[in-house]
């Protein structure tokens, strides 16, 4: 039984990445999941995904591409106002400017960067360097 499937994915790549693999299989998916690998995708740090029904909740297949030192989710999901942003970066990144903490607003699943441009807060979903 999965508690938290944004966390069983992000720790799924990660583990490709640590193992030299190419590819990956995140099973089963969500909507939420695959907007937060368009970000992934946006941001250079995974290369294409797609979405294969297999009859019991589907699945992403997820090329890599090596780039990526560590990700994972973030729970609870914290919200997180414009003026406290740069409290949870350093709290989940190594330096700043560096990686990308993503996160959910009413502008849809964006990065950390992106909310900032838009001077938007949200609650936390994962990060990634």
């Amino acid at each position: 039984m999965q508690h938290n499937p944004v966390a069983d994915a992000m720790s799924t790549i990660k583990n490709a990445e640590i193992s030299g693999k190419s590819s990956c299989v995140i099973a089963p998916c969500s909507k939420l999941i695959g907007r937060i690998l368009k970000v992934m995708q946006d941001n250079g740090y995974i290369g294409e995904f797609e979405y294969l029904e297999n009859g019991r909740g589907g699945e992403f297949h997820v090329t890599l591409k090596g780039h990526i030192n560590n990700c994972g989710g973030i729970s609870p999901r914290f919200s997180v106002k414009r003026s406290d942003m740069e409290r949870f970066e350093s709290r989940y990144l190594p330096a700043q400017d560096f990686g990308v903490v993503i996160l959910t607003t009413t502008k849809g699943v964006i990065s950390n960067k992106d909310a900032k441009s838009e001077g938007i807060g949200g609650k936390l979903l994962a990060y990634v360097y």
